[in-house]
């Protein structure tokens, strides 16, 4: 694992807009505005890593070792079905890089512009095999593969890269609080039978790692997802 600077981490926590729009003026003043204390300007050529997520407050971690790696927060086991009724597990999506949310064919709300940010996301990466695309059904008692496989068409899902996943609502809505940590630290107020509905989307890696989140909503928001994306690629496997 690639060590990341105290400059580019104060720079991650306090500005991700800043990180990529590629601002050389304003990140230059902000590393000589810590470089006294962090020593900034020594790693210059330090990684160009992620923070990992191990906690529902979504405070950012770089890790240190490969131990470290190793022990963290990953994404839980779980079979769902997809649009095409094909079963999906945490297996099936290891080794490419995930950007997952959480809605149902239904919803007239954020939902309609989750969908169009995804397929701002999905056109991007139309033909890289190594992004996946990944909504779970928030009410899969109405969404069965058929629904999802009619809402796939009418809004340009390619399956392929965007996978519609329904089944088992315990086993979604446990995955979403406890996995993805997708409301954030709200859903550990919520119990299990609270309806969960947010516009979240969270980025993981090759390996089960949460490393990004992101508001579904921002065509913005979904352009960073895109760069982050395209990081976590470059990124050497972790030693194992």
């Amino acid at each position: 694992m690639r060590d990341r600077s105290a400059c580019n981490r104060i720079t991650y926590v306090l500005g991700p807009t800043l990180v990529h729009a590629g601002s050389a003026v304003l990140g230059l003043l902000l590393c000589l505005a810590v470089s006294a204390i962090a020593g900034c300007g020594r790693s210059s050529a330090a990684a160009t890593g992620l923070p990992y997520y191990n906690s529902a407050d979504f405070t950012a971690v770089w890790p240190d070792s490969a131990e470290a790696v190793a022990n963290a927060h990953r994404i839980a086991a779980f079979a769902l079905n997809d649009q095409r009724g094909n079963i999906v597990t945490e297996q099936t999506l290891r080794g490419r890089v995930t950007l997952a949310n959480f809605f149902f064919t239904t919803c007239q709300g954020v939902c309609p512009k989750m969908a169009e940010n995804y397929r701002r996301v999905q056109a991007h990466f139309r033909d890289d095999a190594r992004m996946l695309l990944v909504s779970h059904s928030v009410t899969p008692e109405d969404d069965t593969p058929e629904s999802m496989a009619a809402y796939a068409l009418a809004n340009q899902v390619s399956p392929e890269r965007w996978l519609l996943l329904t089944g088992d609502k315990a086993t979604i809505y446990k995955l979403a609080r406890r996995s993805y940590f997708a409301e954030k630290s709200l859903g550990k107020t919520k119990g299990d039978d609270e309806f969960l509905h947010t516009e979240n989307m969270l980025l993981v890696d090759q390996q089960g790692h949460l490393r990004g989140v992101y508001n579904a909503t921002l065509a913005l928001e979904a352009d960073r997802a895109i760069a982050d994306a395209e990081l976590l690629m470059q990124e050497p496997k972790p030693a194992l």
